[in-house]
């Protein structure tokens, strides 16, 4: 079984950076497309940055400019940089990783969660 091991959440004060961290528990397992999500209670998980094998990436509207999706595929890992937080960035951070095993087969991933607070 993948696991997906995040780490990097923290507090931050409002215009501070934090970079998350997403790796993958197996080298066989071979990444297609990643994902950032975040949620925040009362609220749907909703879609923050993606990245794909190609290197193409995509971003909601509220963080262009201010977060950077990237990916290092030697360590199977997949980053999330954020700067100049905002209180309303404030919330849990999920990576999702869609990829194959050495067998061939698809399958999708879940991080554990890592708390963002952006609070002075």
């Amino acid at each position: 079984q993948v696991q997906l091991v995040e780490s990097g959440g923290g507090l931050v004060q409002p215009g501070g950076s934090l970079r998350l961290s997403c790796a993958a528990s197996e080298r066989t397992f071979s990444i297609n497309v990643a994902y950032w999500y975040r949620q925040t209670p009362g609220k749907e998980r909703e879609p923050v940055a993606d990245i794909f094998s190609d290197g193409s990436t995509h971003y909601v509207g509220s963080v262009k400019g201010r977060f950077t999706i990237s990916r290092d595929n030697a360590k199977n890992t997949v980053y999330l940089q954020m700067n100049n937080l905002k209180p309303e960035d404030t919330a849990i951070y999920y990576c999702n990783a869609v990829g194959q095993k050495a067998d061939g087969k698809f399958n999708s991933y879940w991080g554990q969660g890592t708390q963002v607070t952006v609070s002075s």
